[in-house]
């Protein structure tokens, strides 16, 4: 049994070492499947929506609500930081919505 020595000929170690490995390998594969077919893995968001209702990150509770539509100078917004557009053209769409919005139908063509 012993015919290299005691302790496997000096190689005792690697094998614990090894199968340490093997079940901690094991556990994280078992805890991996279980998430994976209970749902309790946490789910991606788009950006800026937060939660989907439930639990926030500190137990307060928020209602799921459906999602706002975005507003013409949410859009407008947006784009300019995306840099779609630069500043002065940001700053001339902006007024124009805006003028619009003081004087609806002003700007609409005749059917």
């Amino acid at each position: 049994m012993f015919w290299y020595g005691p302790q496997l000929g000096g190689w005792g170690w690697a094998l614990g070492l090894g199968s340490l490995v093997f079940w901690a390998l094991l556990v994280v594969a078992v805890i991996a499947l279980v998430r994976l077919f209970t749902g309790s893995g946490q789910r991606l968001l788009p950006p800026g929506r937060g939660y989907a209702g439930g639990a926030g990150p500190y137990g307060e509770s928020r209602p799921a609500a459906a999602p706002a539509a975005a507003t013409p100078e949410q859009i407008l917004a947006g784009r300019f930081a995306r840099g779609e557009i630069d500043e002065d053209e940001f700053h001339q769409r902006m007024a124009a919505l805006r003028a619009e919005a003081a004087h609806p139908g002003s700007a609409a063509t005749p059917s």
